[in-house]
């Protein structure tokens, strides 16, 4: 486990905001482990540097919540008088919170912002890595950058949508309206790309400034332990963030927000699982911010789980379901959860399902059913074999339904 069980979890850090001057803040890390490396970001002039609106987090806060000593520098100290840069990385040297890996880096939220602070960048050995947001039509200057770059850039582009070499990474956003795509609290921010460049983020910068690293697998372990063998919403809710969500695909189930979601978990979720629920790992596929598994999730119907199957009352049928979940996870401590199956095997292996339904639109050849008689189609969904497959490809044959016909049947 990542975690001592048997003491109950940290409670979720409150930010200490730390202002070194005029536009540059410093704040510790928000993860449970309480250090970590250097970063500095270079953002627009903003007065919501504390703030979470519909679950989207600022940048300082994301960062901080990812294990990071963020320094913000905001634009009118790019263009005061100094060199902020130095400025803030003196304030990392001094900060009892920030790992003094040697290595800092440096994200900048638009192109103006890097232009106007690269000039300082080699007279810094530290900045290691370098991020920066611009539009394809504003690319940054990158011939001075002495440092591993990458860029995401937004707009239609007439090359490649990526580029890598030693130096350069870059990646382009065509349905970005501009670079403020990642920039919450703007009209241009966009959640999906914002999400999408922030894991490239990761994947870049972590290995050039020496982490933070954490046990993601263990960390979601963790969850689930609590979650299925601990039965407690309140150890549940200390693996996560300030404001984390779960969305159940396929029946919409879950909840957004801290408030939504512990409720959910006390009220549907967590006393709501049959007492044999048992989850079978087939794969799992683990990233830099998230962990993918393949599973089965096997348990006996004898109450209504009404997040899975809402208003079906218990019918003793065992199941047997593959599912799937993403789970994005912020530093150490889980984001979100997206997780989907399959509702047609569930239904079909609860006898809830028709074997054939009624076919209400007409045919391509013109046939249509005699007088008193009705098509139907042979419903493409099996039961308890879906599990079966992905458990041992062998175990059931492929494209068995491909032989399904449509039938004629008098109307009742």
């Amino acid at each position: 486990m990542y975690a001592d069980i048997s003491q109950p979890p940290k409670p979720l850090p409150q930010p200490d905001l730390r202002p070194i001057s005029d536009g540059i803040s410093l704040l510790p890390p928000l993860s449970r482990r309480g250090h970590g490396p250097g970063l500095i970001i270079l953002v627009p002039d903003y007065d919501k540097q504390l703030a979470i609106e519909d679950g989207v987090p600022s940048p300082l806060i994301k960062w901080a919540e990812e294990g990071f000593t963020v320094v913000e520098i905001q634009a009118r100290a790019v263009a005061g008088e100094g060199e902020p840069l130095m400025t803030a990385i003196l304030a990392l040297k001094e900060c009892d919170k920030c790992e003094d890996t040697g290595k800092v880096g440096l994200v900048a939220y638009n192109a103006h912002l890097w232009n106007q602070a690269a000039p300082w960048i080699p007279s810094i050995p530290s900045i290691s890595a370098t991020i920066v947001y611009a539009n394809q039509d504003d690319a940054p200057a990158l011939s001075k950058t002495p440092v591993p770059i990458l860029q995401h850039l937004a707009g239609p582009s007439p090359l490649a949508s990526s580029t890598r070499t030693p130096s350069l990474t870059a990646y382009s956003y065509p349905a970005a309206k501009s670079h403020l795509f990642a920039v919450p609290f703007t009209d241009a921010f966009s959640y999906s790309l914002e999400s999408v460049s922030h894991t490239r983020n990761l994947t870049f910068v972590k290995p050039l400034v020496g982490g933070p690293h954490f046990d993601l697998e263990a960390i979601w372990e963790e969850h689930t332990w609590y979650e299925f063998a601990d039965r407690s919403v309140e150890h549940t809710m200390g693996t996560m963030v300030q404001e984390p969500y779960v969305n159940h695909v396929t029946t919409l189930t879950g909840g957004i927000g801290r408030q939504n979601l512990t409720s959910f978990y006390r009220d549907h979720f967590i006393f709501n699982n049959s007492a044999d629920t048992e989850l079978e790992l087939v794969s799992r596929t683990v990233g830099v911010d998230r962990v993918i598994d393949e599973f089965i999730m096997k348990f006996t119907h004898d109450l209504e789980v009404d997040w899975l199957i809402p208003g079906i009352p218990p019918t003793g049928r065992k199941l047997e379901i593959p599912m799937t979940s993403v789970v994005n996870i912020r530093g150490d401590r889980l984001y979100h959860e997206h997780i989907a199956w399959d509702q047609g095997t569930v239904l079909r292996q609860l006898d809830l399902l028709p074997e054939y339904l009624p076919y209400p639109h007409p045919l391509p050849d013109g046939r249509v059913p005699a007088d008193g008689c009705r098509f139907e189609y042979k419903v493409p969904v099996v039961g308890v074999e879906t599990a079966r497959k992905l458990r041992d490809r062998d175990s059931v044959a492929s494209n068995e339904l491909f032989g399904c016909r449509l039938r004629e049947t008098r109307r009742e």
